[in-house]
């Protein structure tokens, strides 16, 4: 960083991301600063700044020395489990700024000595008091999926049989009578049941309770007649009920009453096609329903105005994931069980591939990760 960077990003003032201190505070109020920006979203923290008025106050020799021990100690032995850092001293208008780099954890959720848990909040911080946002902090640490967690009041019973057998035709090329184990060990051997109870997978694929007992992990469906949410509601489907094949197919179903059909060829007895391919809301319906973040109790949404069509899903990308980088066939995968599985009932493809074959298949497509939202929006250009 130079001494521009620098002095820009003081100007603009204390953020989620940037933060001020003009001298070393307490060494367990450093760490709660260091744990804040791990479980977050990462930031840097500005050594030598007053955080009141922005003023420089340089460090001296024997302070910037002091200070990097003392962060090293702090990083390795106050939080836990212990992060690197990153630092440097930067001049600035004759003073001695030190800038330290603090990255997003992949070992999350980080907590200090006494088992605390601090997130930032603006430019400050809070504590994790919630069960949600800890579940949150442990799936994005790679601690604990959703998909593999145990519904309360399900059972074994609930699993639609037809359903199950073609999956396991499908997958084992055999019946559910050719196999050598009984169903209920097969469903336990491919972590869809626990001690009786379904686990997230096994609701959403196979269970007729679905709808009763997590009716927020579906999808909603309204057609617009405008650009704006504000306008008439020409088609309305509440949440979709039945396990996670109906929902993909009533919900392609809608998108078929509501998409323009042009002709293929300039012929008289030319075929229609949709006016966006159908593929493309194939892999982007597959995509949302198997990679979205079931630790949020929401409903994939999808709206189709007079000129684009949205689906917005719960959940920001995973991990350090990007747009580019998902564009370019990386995937870091959110659900593996529920993935592992709903390859063999729904038309996924895998291997990465769905967004960059949506673009191939049609380009006039925009995707946004919402961080501050905790949501992921394709935007879908209609021509017609």
């Amino acid at each position: 960083m130079n001494e521009k960077e620098l002095l820009s990003i003081i100007q603009g003032g204390e953020s989620s991301k940037v933060q001020f201190k003009e001298r070393l505070p307490h060494l367990d109020s450093l760490a709660h600063e260091l744990i804040a920006f791990s479980n977050s979203q990462g930031g840097i923290i500005i050594f030598g700044v007053n955080d009141k008025t922005g003023e420089l106050n340089g460090l001296s020799f024997t302070e910037i020395q002091q200070l990097n021990q003392q962060l090293v100690n702090t990083a390795s032995q106050k939080v836990y489990p212990p992060i690197f850092i990153i630092t440097e001293t930067v001049p600035a208008q004759g003073n001695n700024i030190v800038v330290v780099s603090v990255e997003e954890g992949t070992g999350k959720p980080y907590k200090d000595a006494n088992g605390t848990i601090y997130l930032k909040n603006g430019s400050d911080k809070r504590k994790v008091t919630s069960n949600d946002e800890l579940a949150r902090l442990l799936r994005s640490g790679g601690s604990l999926f959703a998909d593999e967690l145990l519904i309360q009041g399900s059972s074994i019973d609930d699993i639609n049989s037809e359903q199950f057998n073609a999956f396991v035709l499908r997958k084992y090329k055999k019946t559910i009578d050719e196999l050598p184990v009984e169903k209920e060990k097969i469903v336990e051997n491919l972590d869809l049941s626990k001690d009786g109870l379904l686990t997230l997978t096994g609701l959403l694929l196979f269970s007729n309770k679905r709808h009763l007992q997590r009716p927020q992990f579906s999808i909603q469906c309204v057609s617009i007649d405008g650009p704006k949410i504000e306008n008439t509601f020409t088609d309305n489907e509440g949440i979709l009920e039945g396990a996670m094949l109906e929902v993909f197919q009533r919900t392609m179903d809608f998108i078929n009453r509501n998409m323009k059909k042009v002709p293929e060829t300039t012929g008289f007895n030319s075929q229609t096609k949709w006016e966006i391919p159908y593929e493309v809301f194939e892999e982007l319906i597959v995509n949302a329903l198997v990679h979205r973040d079931y630790f949020i109790s929401s409903t994939v949404k999808v709206f189709i105005f007079s000129d684009r069509v949205e689906i917005i899903s719960p959940g920001k990308l995973p991990n350090s994931l990007t747009i580019e980088n998902a564009k370019n066939g990386l995937s870091v995968i959110r659900n593996p069980i529920l993935l592992s599985t709903a390859q063999y009932i729904l038309p996924y493809k895998g291997l990465g591939t769905g967004i960059s074959r949506s673009y191939a298949l049609y380009p006039d497509i925009i995707m946004e990760n919402k961080i501050e939202e905790n949501q992921f929006k394709v935007t879908i250009k209609r021509k017609y």
